[in-house]
């Protein structure tokens, strides 16, 4: 895949970042689950958060498909990084799409810089792959706006900002999804109890350390108009708004199963040529081989998948197909790879001493996150029937 020479220079900065600052120091933040403070200083001296936000704006103004090779740099490092910034860049895109002149002026210039940070809120205890079940309310009165919901799985809840919420404005509304509309909820950044909102303690996980992953819980959390993203068009809107987003979010989840698996690659055919067994090298074994021509091509075809959804996206035309298909294909290679190269280094896959034990921890939250992959199936197939009909 040819890259311009901007795309070359920003590649090599951060696979430099990676291999000199990430990858020696990624153990002891995932083991502490730590936020890895000086890794995040970094990107932000980088200009990673402003990567896509227009230089009208102050960012970098760079397009979707640069930030889906950064991405999957980021993510051949440690998968956390990409989630600190994703959130940031799913609600820029938002904001940049689909705010108001006064939105974008006022809160773009400090997004680019890290000076605020941003979160995105969708999923609720009992709205995942179904997000018209939310139930998360915004009631309009003399004074703005009072929200009252649960949200759950909030990425960078807790250190944002800004969140861009979906919440239900008119319960009446038929279709349902009518009925929802976007918000740039303000909040004090680290500070877990503030008026008309509760962040409890981080969520426990199985991977995806580092990175803070939160609930928000909202009782008569104060709104103004200018709040509502795009305005008083934008009332009505949300479900639109959103969904346009996730598309950009299956890419970013496309990219991070891209760098996860060259992550595994990477470390399987090093030890594969360091570890003896039998008198030889085990990369001179035809099972290691096997698995390691396996590992590749499936890489490959993740790579070729995620980088024309990324292109396509970027163009403007419909995407979900294309990105619905690299993420499903992505994320299972990730996952693939992952446990083929804990089975090439044996015993030592296992152990906390080698890296592939959290690529095999970290892989399943590709699968599950931005739409579990059995709906990305179903999303593929309806729209191949839809393009093909009888």
């Amino acid at each position: 895949m040819e890259l311009t020479e901007d795309q070359a220079a920003i590649l090599r900065a951060v696979r430099e970042f990676v291999d000199r600052d990430v990858l020696p120091a990624v153990a002891k933040y995932d083991k502490a689950d730590e936020f890895p403070q000086p890794l995040y200083e970094q990107m932000v001296e980088m200009g990673l958060f402003g990567l896509t936000i227009p230089e009208e704006y102050g960012g970098l103004g760079l397009d979707l498909t640069t930030y889906a090779h950064v991405v999957a740099e980021l993510s051949r490092g440690w998968i956390s990084l990409t989630g600190i910034l994703n959130t940031h860049f799913m609600a820029a895109w938002m904001i940049q799409s689909f705010g108001t002149a006064s939105q974008k002026s006022e809160l773009l210039p400090r997004m680019a810089t890290a000076e605020m940070r941003a979160a995105y809120s969708m999923t609720e205890p009992g709205a995942g792959s179904d997000v018209q079940a939310i139930r998360t309310r915004a009631i309009r009165d003399e004074n703005g706006w009072r929200m009252s919901g649960q949200k759950m799985w909030s990425t960078n809840g807790l250190r944002s900002s800004i969140v861009m919420l979906l919440a239900v404005t008119d319960p009446d509304a038929e279709p349902r999804h009518k009925g929802m509309t976007a918000f740039i909820a303000r909040k004090q950044p680290s500070v877990n109890e503030q008026p008309g909102l509760t962040i409890p303690p981080n969520l426990k996980k199985l991977g995806y350390k580092g990175v803070e992953t939160t609930e928000l819980i909202f009782d008569n959390f104060r709104l103004s108009d200018d709040d509502v993203l795009g305005g008083s068009a934008g009332i009505g809107q949300g479900f639109k708004y959103f969904m346009a987003a996730v598309e950009l979010g299956r890419v970013n989840v496309a990219a991070r199963g891209v760098g996860v698996a060259r992550c595994a690659l990477e470390q399987a055919v090093r030890y594969a040529q360091e570890r003896s067994a039998f008198g030889k090298k085990i990369a001179q074994h035809q099972a290691i081989q096997i698995k390691i021509a396996e590992m590749g091509t499936r890489l490959r075809a993740a790579e070729l998948l995620t980088f024309d959804a990324a292109r396509r996206k970027a163009s403007g035309e419909r995407a979900d197909l294309e990105a619905g298909m690299a993420k499903l294909y992505a994320t299972e290679a990730a996952a693939f790879c992952a446990l083929e190269a804990m089975r090439i280094h044996g015993g030592y896959g296992y152990s906390q001493e080698f890296m592939v034990e959290r690529l095999y921890r970290d892989a399943p939250l590709l699968i599950l996150g931005e739409g579990t992959n059995e709906i990305q199936q179903l999303l593929i197939a309806r729209r191949l029937i839809e393009l093909h009909p009888a």
